[in-house]
């Protein structure tokens, strides 16, 4: 009986080890073909949507399916794809209306537009001598044979600097002092004027022997010196060319960019204001031209190591300057927009006027404007607007902000040695160019409320929306100038596209503007003639 147990026994043990063992080798074999088994690529994230459409062009069928900005509905998606980011996301999706062609215009083509556009009448009008009343700076002519000396600058002997001598003769100057004495009552610099180029170029490529940080604002910034005494405002890339602002963030809570800085120089120009201090991209070693040479020691204490190798630091300002919001090189160069300085306030003093259409900057309250329909009539009866250029001068600046979307303009500046009567700096333009799929149409409302606008940019901006002076094209070769054009356009094609549908909306007001005056029968005219003596030479058509 005890004999028959065991042997039961044995051949259930022996049952269960073969069992087990025939298990292992199943499984075994189940993962090895698996493991064999060929798998699909796993496809690529999307996060880089723009960029791969900044590749891409609009057909002239596409610019004018972009007349209206995108549907709300799109904006929401965008919103709530970026609700769960930090405060500082980036909008990466293009709208579903855009409508995209891959027949990109030859940047020769482009360059011909430029060239035509600059050598058109509206751009090289006949203006009178500067009278020595109407420079903002000037060099003494004739001295006496005793104080000849006290002409002639001649540098300190500081480390890194050139032993410069100038004197009254202009080939004598270096080019940021030519800039500074060609400065008018009227533009900064003259149409075509061959000093903004040998300027850009110095301040790109120039070596930098001084570096510290420029006190006030909310954003880093610093102010570059080179050999030849010259200074540039630096502003460094916080931000990819083509992120968009979240469409959650207030427009003062947006970083500013150092490509919205090159591109308003360039629109400034090409609108035919000038009054854009010269701007130029660079690469800027964080080492070499800036820890290892600045003097201004709480700046030097902000530089750190990224944890991935990057040198990095961040300043000391209001809001931006933090570890969170460095600026990193990769791992050393950071790009960097350079804006020629203008002459110091203790030669050439300038005073800050408020905005009458300044925004509330609050987020709940809003300005008088936005709610008072006849809110011109009383800034038309308010100095400086009561009388001269200043309200057409302000229609300018409006019209700039509109097509780069920069909603950050709570003031602006003029040189007090002109009194009312001279142009407006368009300066701080960093808070541009931040969203491509939405045209904030609030920022024309002065133009919308005062119906005002000078006959010469009304014919100019008729003129860029021709084909042949197309403001995309124009824009896109002036662009291609730039340094940092090699490292990637500085403007994607969507914020190219969005320059064309803005404008013909700026067209679009003036019209709506004439046709309500025409209407009325009576009140101010719409259009401010500057162009008087040219009327029958000049024409937007041509």
């Amino acid at each position: 009986m005890i004999w028959c147990l065991r042997r039961r026994y044995r051949t259930i043990c022996l049952s269960l080890a073969f069992i087990t063992i025939f298990l292992h080798l199943f499984l075994a074999l189940l993962s090895l073909s698996i493991y064999h088994q060929p798998c699909d690529p796993l496809s690529p994230t999307k996060t880089h949507t723009a960029t791969d459409l900044a590749r891409t062009s609009f057909t002239s069928a596409g610019i004018g399916g972009l007349a209206e900005p995108p549907a709300d509905a799109a904006q929401t998606n965008a919103s709530n794809m970026d609700a769960n980011k930090e405060a500082k996301g980036h909008v990466r999706t293009a709208p579903s209306s855009v409508t995209i062609d891959n027949n990109v215009e030859p940047l020769a083509s482009g360059l011909k537009k430029l060239e035509a556009l600059f050598d058109h009448p509206l751009y090289n009008m006949p203006r009178p001598p500067v009278p020595e009343e109407d420079v903002l700076l000037k060099v003494k002519s004739k001295v006496k044979a005793a104080q000849e000396s006290s002409q002639m600058w001649v540098s300190a002997s500081q480390e890194g600097y050139e032993d410069a001598q100038w004197n009254s003769n202009s080939s004598t100057h270096p080019p940021w002092l030519r800039f500074h004495l060609g400065i008018s009552r009227w533009q900064l610099y003259a149409h075509r004027d061959a000093n903004v180029e040998a300027l850009t170029q110095q301040i790109s490529t120039n070596r930098i022997v001084s570096a510290v940080q420029k006190s006030g604002g909310t954003q880093l910034k610093l102010v570059m010196s080179f050999p030849n005494y010259g200074q540039a405002m630096f502003k460094p890339m916080k931000q990819e060319r083509d992120d968009e602002t979240n469409y959650n963030l207030y427009y003062f809570s947006d970083f500013e960019r150092h490509n919205a800085e090159i591109a308003a120089f360039h629109l400034d120009r090409i609108l035919g204001y000038r009054r854009i201090p010269p701007v130029v991209g660079r690469l800027v070693d964080v080492i070499k031209e800036i820890k290892d040479i600045t003097t201004d020691h709480k700046l030097a204490r902000t530089f750190f190591t990224s944890p991935v190798g990057n040198a990095c630091f961040y300043g000391l300002c209001s809001y931006y300057c933090s570890t969170e919001h460095a600026v990193c090189g990769r791992p050393k160069n950071v790009e960097a927009s350079m804006a020629v300085m203008l002459p110091d306030l203790s030669l050439a003093t300038r005073r800050s006027w408020r905005s009458p259409w300044r925004r509330s900057y609050s987020r709940s309250k809003l300005a008088k404007w936005e709610t008072d329909s006849d809110y011109c009539s009383s800034v038309k009866q308010m100095p400086p607007f009561n009388k001269g250029t200043r309200l057409v001068d302000f229609m300018d600046m409006v019209i700039l902000d509109y097509l780069m979307s920069n909603m950050d303009r709570h003031h602006y500046e003029t040189f007090e040695k002109f009194g009312n009567n001279t142009f407006l700096l368009h300066l701080d333009n960093g808070r541009g160019f931040g969203r491509h799929s939405k045209d904030e149409r609030s920022i024309l409302a002065p133009l919308k409320q005062c119906c005002r606008i000078r006959r010469s940019t009304w014919m100019r901006v008729r003129l860029l929306s021709l084909p042949r002076y197309r403001l995309s094209d124009v824009m896109r070769a002036s662009l291609s100038r730039d340094p940092l054009h090699r490292v990637a356009p500085l403007l994607s094609e969507l914020h190219l596209a969005a320059l064309d549908r803005r404008l013909k909306t700026v067209l679009e007001t003036v019209s709506v503007c004439q046709q309500q005056q025409s209407e009325g029968g009576g009140g101010d005219e719409v259009i401010f003639d500057d162009t008087a003596h040219l009327k029958d030479t000049v024409s937007p058509a041509e």
